[in-house]
């Protein structure tokens, strides 16, 4: 079995929603965790579980952050962290639970293994993963929206994010 220490420096959470019908907003979690071991040579063995500060939030909007960290959409002072907890894993796929504001769902994402390379500033042999997915986030209670005059919600109901993840290996 392998461990995988996590590169945080070498790493990102970022996420998109439809904002006005009409365009994409992005952000980013900047404070994250992520925690795995098992075979790299047999994804099916990988577990692990990764820790999102939510008051991390970053949309390069102070206002919006602020809100977003409030009671309408993550209330951060009831539910700081978003967590997930791998229970399956293969070639293209995880499949794990996936809690927000308290809500627990079972949730599957597209996984990409993107090899295998020796990093030249500390010669550690390091892995990178992919993974890319959407979330319904009326599942998880957060259904705060708005009506728009010319027809529609002011915001999507799907929250699609792609997760970047570096790791050094250790035997």
């Amino acid at each position: 079995m392998t461990t995988f220490n996590f590169d945080p420096a070498h790493s990102a959470i970022e996420f998109s929603i439809k904002h006005l019908v009409i365009s994409n907003v992005k952000g980013r979690f900047n404070e994250f965790d992520a925690k795995a071991d098992g075979d790299i040579n047999d994804l099916s063995t990988l577990k692990g579980e990764f820790t999102i500060n939510v008051d991390s939030i970053d949309t390069r909007v102070a206002d919006r952050d602020a809100h977003l960290k409030g009671e309408d959409f993550f209330d951060v002072a009831n539910y700081p962290e978003i967590k997930f907890v791998i229970t399956n894993t293969n070639d293209n796929t995880v499949t794990g639970d996936l809690t927000i504001k308290g809500e627990t769902q079972q949730e599957t994402f597209d996984l990409s293994y993107e090899g295998k390379s020796k990093n030249p500033m500390n010669g550690a042999e390091t892995v990178g993963f992919i993974i890319n997915g959407s979330v319904d986030r009326d599942k998880y209670g957060i259904t705060f929206n708005q009506p728009l005059e010319t027809g529609g919600l002011m915001l999507g109901k799907e929250v699609h994010f792609q997760v970047s993840l570096e790791f050094a290996l250790e035997d």
